[in-house]
């Protein structure tokens, strides 16, 4: 009954720690949730005010497949005045949620045996958007204990003759890695000379930095690239949105058609009441990200302090998003004295964790890149504490044998 190729997707991990962490909750355990990555602070009142303003006026039916003409115009805006990108209302489409403007990319451009050049840790969803596209990724490992990013040669090592596409994400999810525009411009070196391969930019977590890091995205530093790059971004992160559901894309007019096309048989238009929303949210007031930033640099400064002070792991300090990535690779094959649990993998330890600490966190293997447990501080500060307190004591209760 069930596809081959269905057969080899896997139930996205984050949404798995969310509903095990729902069930233990249920259950009456108690639970630092930080395996989920979701903003800590919600939607911001004049977003939610044009969306009430939307309902009561009667914006509550089917919009143009690609979303209102306002918020592509907002958008196009957006990338204009940010990203510095040739950016016009007809070549932005809208989709519910920036994971399904990307799914929308792979979908019309792969043909069978295609590859897609994934470097890791990557996002979870990746390689598995990239199966269900008939293509094949291509995971290309980086030296992320030491916070580097995917390097020329590496990219170069990668390309084959069936590579069509290269995913790239910064801020990165989970280390936190930020592409500097050298760093851009070194990978742009290698992909003029291959003219075959395209390019996924995924900037979701843009807004989120710290450290005073700017923000370059591919089709800005090399824009005799940008025909070929596809820039992808969203409300979700910087405004709070997440179960709002608006994600957009520009790039080449062809291909942004041809998304349109796609998402008329597979979804049709993104909610209506959102699109406004997110108009709002993007043409809006900005001031209120400052405090925001603040607060998660704060929680960003206070878990990069506290994990250098645990035994078995460390961690590159993240340049931006809300994600910590943690190398747990010290803690492998120890056995956690209380409870007689071994940790032989980071999905072995990761259930440790929440079984007895009542801390959430997700398992490297998910991203790509183990052993190695993923940890989102965008959570209240004093939970963030009480979570390193408990960490601390279960990662300390660990013993190696011998």
């Amino acid at each position: 009954m069930i596809s081959k190729r269905q057969q080899q997707i896997k139930f996205s991990a984050t949404d798995g720690v969310n509903k095990r962490v729902g069930a233990l909750v249920a259950a009456g355990k108690n639970i630092i949730n930080l395996g989920v990555g979701e903003p800590y602070f919600g939607t911001p009142d004049h977003v939610i005010e044009a969306a009430k303003t939307a309902m009561s006026s009667g914006q509550t039916r089917y919009t143009t497949v690609s979303g209102i003409h306002s918020l592509r115009a907002a958008i196009a805006d957006k990338f204009q005045r940010d990203n510095q990108l040739n950016a016009t209302a007809e070549n932005v489409m809208t989709s519910a949620g920036a994971k399904q403007s990307i799914f929308n990319v792979l979908a019309v451009s792969l043909e069978e045996g295609d590859e897609v050049i994934i470097p890791a840790p990557y996002w979870v969803s990746y390689p598995d958007m990239v199966l269900l596209a008939r293509g094949v990724p291509k995971v290309v490992s980086s030296n992320w204990p030491s916070g580097k990013a995917l390097s020329g040669d590496d990219l170069e090592t990668a390309i084959t003759m069936r590579t069509k596409w290269l995913i790239l994400n910064s801020p990165n999810n989970p280390t936190g890695k930020i592409y500097t525009a050298d760093e851009l411009l070194e990978l742009a070196d290698v992909l003029r000379r291959h003219p075959q391969v395209m390019v996924i930019s995924d900037d979701i977590y843009e807004y989120i930095r710290f450290d005073g890091n700017t923000f370059a995205t591919l089709a800005q530093v090399a824009p005799d690239l940008a025909d070929r790059v596809v820039t992808i971004n969203g409300v979700s992160k910087a405004y709070g949105m997440t179960g709002w559901r608006i994600g957009y894309a520009t790039g080449p007019a062809e291909l942004i058609d041809a998304m349109g096309v796609y998402q008329s048989q597979a979804a049709s238009c993104p909610c209506s009441v959102s699109q406004v929303a997110a108009e709002a949210a993007i043409s809006g007031p900005q001031e209120f990200r400052a405090a925001q930033l603040e607060y998660y640099e704060e929680l960003r400064d206070i878990i990069v302090e506290a994990v250098a002070d645990m035994p078995g792991v460390s961690a590159p300090c993240p340049d931006g998003s809300f994600y910590i990535y943690v190398d747990v690779s010290g803690l492998m094959g120890g056995t956690h004295q209380p409870s007689g649990r071994q940790a032989k993998s980071d999905l072995e330890l990761a259930d440790l964790l929440i079984e007895e600490a009542g801390v959430a966190a997700t398992p490297g293997e998910a991203f790509g890149a183990s052993p190695a447990l993923r940890l989102c501080f965008a959570v209240q500060r004093d939970d963030l504490v009480e979570a390193i307190v408990r960490m601390k004591d279960c990662f300390g209760a660990i013993r190696q044998s011998g």
